[in-house]
């Protein structure tokens, strides 16, 4: 006997895509938390309520060390989402899930050019021969928005797919975020990351700077590091290697 399912009742399960920052430890891991410690204490909050990865690829430790780390940085209040890169014999049940197919950027398909190969070949007679040409693929232009309000405290704009251009300031305790460079047509009091997902090319551009925090790929400075000379001054940031650097903008 058939049976019909009458109930329209159902789960609804959808996929989603959230930005979550990526934590790499480096042994020894006692000096990497010491750091860690420097930061929050630097920028109050950053971590707080936010999801984070953990990232093991690089880590050459063992299990119980694993669950050390995941311990401190509990009491950190950093909570970790999932584990990246970590061997299956580095994980039981309790810990956060393994996690892949992580991308460190958007994907951006460029249509290969190809040389003096697709060039038309003459016949013996001369003429010119068709030759077929593969269809263009499809480029993805990196999108950009404009934020022309004020980004008060508490606020967060997090944009990974491009550029945030802010027509105000950013407020103490607020930030902006950017999978590109980030522009702040104002005082920057706040923080901003540029290059959240992997874009070592971004950069941050402001006409007043007195941030707390500035990032840039994941190489950050705060308040405390930043050049007295340039605070108050109109400013863009780059990247160098592992160093960020600035100049004044005329």
């Amino acid at each position: 006997m058939t049976k019909v399912l009458t109930d329209t009742r159902s789960i609804r399960i959808k996929g989603r895509s959230f930005l979550a920052l990526v934590l790499s430890p480096e042994l020894p891991l006692d000096g990497w938390l010491g750091r860690l410690d420097d930061l929050a204490a630097r920028s109050a909050g950053f971590f707080l309520g936010r999801p984070v990865v953990l990232d093991v690829a690089d880590l050459e430790i063992n299990r119980p060390q694993l669950k050390d780390l995941i311990a401190e940085l509990g009491n950190r209040n950093v909570r970790i989402m999932g584990i990246e890169g970590a061997r299956p014999s580095l994980l039981e049940a309790g810990m956060p899930p393994a996690m892949k197919g992580g991308r460190p950027a958007p994907d951006f398909e460029v249509p290969s050019a190809e040389p003096a190969a697709d060039a038309p070949k003459a016949d013996n007679d001369g003429s010119a021969a068709p030759v077929a040409h593969p269809e263009p693929q499809p480029v993805r232009a990196t999108s950009s928005i404009v934020i022309k309000e004020p980004v008060r405290s508490g606020q967060s704009v997090i944009f990974p797919e491009g550029d945030v251009t802010v027509i105000g300031s950013v407020a103490s305790g607020a930030e902006v975020i950017a999978g590109g460079s980030v522009h702040i047509y104002g005082t920057l009091r706040g923080r901003a990351l540029a290059g959240s997902v992997g874009n070592a090319s971004a950069r941050i551009f402001c006409r007043k700077l007195e941030a707390e925090l500035l990032a840039i790929d994941g190489v950050y400075k705060t308040a405390d590091d930043m050049a007295p000379n340039l605070r108050g001054q109109a400013v863009q940031l780059w990247l160098e290697g592992d160093a960020i650097m600035a100049e004044k903008l005329n």
